[in-house]
């Protein structure tokens, strides 16, 4: 991988190439085994290279944005993991409609807290989600009724192949937790979404009532990824867990050297 790492020097500041990094730096489980390359990355330029350099070599490559709902096993991540240093934004006031074209590398509650300070209303939802605009467009993320599909008008992206294209909102077919990305090779690049002026108050008051209810039911003060069950259509886990009378029942494993044995709470 000498050679690897020497084509890479070439078009990436190698303070930004961390060779045999533990992802468990990078996840927000805190565990993880390490990635042969981690790699920042801050133009589009640099990505259609790595990706020439991928396809020429026979390099996997996987993407990550905070690593908040992301699970590594011990093992690593074989090839490159590309985080995306993409954190601009646009803002575009057209009468009482506001556009906002936000990059795919910009946090998530960092994007509630500008829309709170532009006294923009329709993000309050997004004020306790962790991670990415990437990874909240991939996995279609929401919260008390609202999703990414109620505000996003376009996603940019590039192939595999180093094209760079743009999908409407039908075509990225949105669902619950999840989107066309998550089934086809393609980085997302930005996002342009709608929304609308408000009362500056008000949406202050919604997001403080937001994370107080985050606050109650998650623990933040722990490594964790927030939720971890994925509900089906009117299919509730929470109400389920509860009718079996499970809720707050656990399961701790643990190996010796002798015997495996599990231990019920």
């Amino acid at each position: 991988m000498t050679d690897i790492y020497k084509k890479l020097q070439e078009i990436i500041d190698i303070q930004r190439i961390l060779v045999n990094e533990p992802m468990s730096k990078h996840t927000s489980f805190r565990i993880g085994g390490n990635a042969d390359y981690l790699i920042k990355v801050i133009s589009i330029d640099e990505i259609q290279l790595l990706l020439s350099i991928s396809k020429e070599n026979n390099i996997p490559i996987q993407i990550i944005g905070n690593g908040t709902n992301l699970l590594v096993l011990d093992k690593g991540i074989r090839g490159f993991v590309l985080k995306l240093d993409f954190n601009n934004y646009i803002i575009d006031k057209k009468d009482e409609e506001v556009y906002m074209t936000i990059g795919s590398g910009f946090p998530v509650p960092r994007l509630a807290n500008l829309a709170l300070k532009e006294g923009l209303e329709g993000l309050e939802f997004l004020c306790g989600i962790p991670g990415t605009i990437g990874g909240a467009i991939r996995m279609n993320a929401g919260a008390y009724g609202r999703e990414m599909k109620d505000v996003v008008i376009s996603t940019k992206y590039i192939d595999y192949d180093g094209n760079i294209q743009e999908m409407n909102l039908e075509e990225q077919e949105f669902d619950y937790r999840n989107s066309i990305f998550s089934e086809i090779n393609a980085i997302i690049l930005e996002t342009k979404i709608k929304i609308n002026y408000g009362n500056r108050e008000k949406i202050k008051n919604k997001m403080q009532e937001y994370t107080k209810l985050r606050l109650e039911k998650q623990p933040i003060e722990y490594p964790n990824v927030g939720s971890i069950f994925k509900r089906k259509g009117d299919i509730i886990t929470a109400r389920l867990i509860d009718e079996c009378g499970l809720r707050g029942y656990s399961i701790r494993w643990s190996r010796s050297f002798y015997k495996t044995c599990w231990i019920y709470n």
